[in-house]
């Protein structure tokens, strides 16, 4: 008994410098969720089916779902099964600004992962490739960006087709007039009302929007690209063991199949509020990425 005492002490003692190594080796992201007992995952209101609002005004969507297993993992990587999950609506424009400040531990949307953005915050496995174009009424006679010339065009504040545009307008001596917007649906509404004669973003964004509308049938998507863009969650800038675990995390869900099942259940299935599939199958550039997983931005 004399002896177990000090043994137990040291056993004790020997838990508690390992609790407390554990901890102060904690850094970045990690360190702040374990310290304020929360971890938040920011959210887009419109941006269907990646991130959006259901009726009942809670978020979902491909990417939502990608940013909860990310914080499953948190959970277990801290060992705090009763985490506080939080949820924070981010918009184009303050999207990487609440990154930065900390409001925002980390967001899986439709946010496109590029190195001039990799100046500003981390970014995570890609998890998902698109094309950037335009979507016009069937009947406008657009059928390439071309034909956007002298016309109103519906873009997003925040989104990379601001200066894909521009760039395209120099390289082709065209002109274009710039309806600038909040976010996708509103974009999308000026192309219903006819105030603008397109809406460019990208394809899988588009089809979503187009798929909102109570006439779907009469718009289409022009088979024409600006660029191909890979999407991934977004974090803080250099915070290596957060970046370590969600790409864990993210190339896991590729290997087992669960991104390929969520990709089924988003873009080839019946999806909130309105029931509506999108039909829009993997295209090549998503195949290759859940084939040979990177992080690289464009």
């Amino acid at each position: 008994m004399k002896l177990s005492l000090p043994l137990t002490g040291l056993l004790c003692a020997g838990m508690l410098l390992t609790s407390a190594a554990s901890a102060a080796e904690l850094t970045g992201t990690l360190k702040r969720i374990q310290h304020s007992g929360t971890m938040t995952l920011g959210y887009r209101e419109a941006s269907v089916p990646f991130s959006y609002l259901q009726a009942d005004g809670t978020p979902t969507g491909y990417g939502f779902e990608v940013c909860k297993a990310v914080s499953e993992a948190v959970k277990k990587e801290l060992n705090m099964p009763n985490l506080t999950i939080k949820y924070q609506a981010v918009t184009s424009a303050n999207r990487i600004p609440l990154i930065q400040n900390g409001t925002v531990d980390i967001e899986c949307g439709s946010t496109t992962h590029s190195k001039a953005r990799q100046r500003e915050a981390g970014f995570g496995i890609n998890y998902f490739g698109v094309q950037v174009t335009a979507a016009v009424w069937k009947d406008s006679g657009i059928n390439s960006i071309k034909d956007l010339n002298n016309k109103n065009v519906a873009v997003t504040s925040g989104t990379t087709a601001v200066a894909l545009l521009k760039k395209f307008e120099k390289d082709n001596g065209i002109k274009i007039r710039y309806l600038m917007t909040k976010d996708f649906a509103e974009s999308m509404q000026l192309v219903a009302k006819k105030r603008a004669a397109a809406f460019v973003i990208d394809d899988v964004l588009l089809a979503g929007q187009i798929s909102n509308l109570p006439n779907p049938q009469d718009f289409k998507i022009v088979d024409a690209s600006l660029s191909v863009e890979p999407y991934a969650p977004m974090f803080a800038k250099d915070d290596p063991a957060f970046k370590a675990l969600v790409d864990k995390t993210i190339v896991g869900m590729m290997k087992d199949g669960t991104l390929d099942k969520l990709y089924k259940k988003w873009f080839e299935s019946p999806i909130p509020p309105k029931n509506a599939n999108l039909n829009f199958p993997m295209n090549s550039v998503t195949k290759e990425l859940f084939a040979n997983p990177n992080s690289d931005g464009i």
